[in-house]
């Protein structure tokens, strides 16, 4: 059913199961660096390249493009790693993604402002791909390491986003040998770096991890998973029936929206106050530490200490990382900027325990459709968080922007409190319906 060698891999009792997870690791690993390099160089030039070609003022749409058509394109990635597993998913991604960089370097070239957002939703679906592949990693870790596999795939994409913003100089260069602007050069080497992320996952990601967990639950009587069955409003349904899809849910976009709202002002109240360039981009620089850095060890206390634990110790550190940016004075860089990399800790403890947690509450027919809601809705949640967090710095302050942030931890504390009643129902119904049972 879904192919050669995921029908030979559940003949033989899955004896290569340690081994594919290894190979994917090994694959989503090396994807991921590239993937950060294109995300990350693409937008350290996409607003300069959009004022550039426009204007100053509508400049910031390009971001805001990225970030709408990382919402919208993770439908489209989820329907298809659902019918047809995640490597045609990952490499549609990396490949549309490479089509909005090409894009993206014709409009700049034309001077084409309307082209050129169009170019950046396209480019969107890097983001999204990235955030993807994290699934793709636990769907054959055993639990007591999902959190660690998952973790070390969002850990990579460290190490391309370190690098993809140091490549804008050599790919300004590289852009006068081929006439083109000096800006549109790192959109041509994100589009090649996009393109080979996707082709090495169409030439490496095999078997395929999602279709192999499949198998494996049918051969030992799960549901089978028929292809397009599913729809996002149905995905959607199967999240708020479960108590821990609902609480990962919750983790993941309320820290991805205090993340976005909080962070992206930032850089705008202190260069208010006077703060150089380069004291901006090494506070943000920690925070970027903090969202990806540790996020090894955040999967390891998951596994170690468990999924609720880890969300509720995010909580803890959002809360903390708000009360000491909203209070410390606008000069303090080492209070804001130790502020900014436990902001980042918390949207990893988010991320990380949030997506495992949800991805284990759900049978593994409705993992790919409920993984691409979550994602989206998380998109969004970001989209509306940056648009909010200027609203209320321009009408109110940082301190309050920082005030109102610390009611978003409020759900998932709720939500806490319903897989705990969830679980304890569960063990008080299981004694019950063992004693009912006919002894044998």
């Amino acid at each position: 059913m879904y192919g050669a060698h995921v029908a030979l891999t559940a003949r033989t009792g899955f004896p290569d199961r340690t081994r594919v997870q290894r190979r994917t690791l090994t694959v989503l690993f090396g994807t991921q660096i590239l993937g950060g390099i294109g995300v990350a160089l693409g937008i350290a030039v996409s607003t300069l390249l959009a004022e550039q070609v426009a204007s100053a003022d509508v400049a910031g749409f390009a971001q805001t493009a990225t970030v709408l058509g990382a919402a919208v394109v993770v439908a489209p990635i989820s329907r298809l790693i659902a019918a047809r597993g995640r490597r045609a998913g990952l490499t549609f991604g990396y490949l549309l993604a490479a089509a909005g960089a090409v894009i993206a370097v014709v409009a700049g070239t034309a001077g084409l402002y309307p082209l050129l957002l169009v170019g950046m939703l396209a480019f969107g679906s890097g983001t999204a791909t990235n955030l993807q592949a994290r699934y793709a990693a636990a769907d054959l870790a055993t639990p007591e390491r999902r959190g660690q596999a998952l973790s070390m795939v969002v850990w990579a994409t460290t190490l391309g986003a370190v690098a993809g913003p140091n490549l804008a100089e050599p790919a300004g260069r590289l852009s006068g040998a081929l006439g083109i602007p000096a800006l549109a050069g790192g959109f041509v080497v994100s589009a090649v770096v996009f393109l080979l992320g996707g082709l090495v996952i169409l030439a490496l990601l095999r078997p395929d991890p999602l279709l192999v967990a499949r198998a494996a639950e049918e051969e030992h009587g799960g549901e089978a998973s028929p292809r397009t069955r599913r729809s996002l409003r149905a995905a959607l349904g199967t999240i708020r029936r479960s108590p821990g899809a609902s609480l990962g849910l919750a983790a993941v976009a309320t820290g991805h929206t205090a993340m976005i709202a909080v962070m992206a002002l930032t850089p705008v109240h202190m260069g208010q106050y006077g703060a150089t360039l380069q004291v901006i981009g090494l506070v943000i620089s920690g925070h970027v530490a903090g969202m990806y850095a540790l996020s090894p060890v955040v999967g390891w206390l998951s596994d170690r200490f468990g999924r609720i634990a880890v969300i509720l110790g995010g909580q803890a550190t959002l809360l903390l990382s708000l009360l000491l940016a909203g209070t410390a004075p606008p000069h303090a860089t080492v209070a804001i900027g130790g502020a900014m990399f436990l902001l980042g800790l918390a949207w990893s403890c988010g991320l990380v325990a949030g997506s495992t947690l949800l991805t284990e509450s759900v049978p593994t027919a409705d993992r790919p459709l409920v993984q691409g809601a979550a994602d989206s809705i998380m998109a969004f949640c970001g989209a509306a968080g940056s648009a909010a967090g200027g609203l209320v710095i321009g009408l109110a302050g940082y301190g309050v922007l920082n005030a109102l942030a610390a009611a978003l931890p409020i759900p998932v504390l709720v939500l806490v409190y319903r897989a705990h009643r969830a679980g304890r129902r569960r063990a008080a119904a299981a004694p019950a319906a063992s004693a009912a049972a006919p002894p044998r």
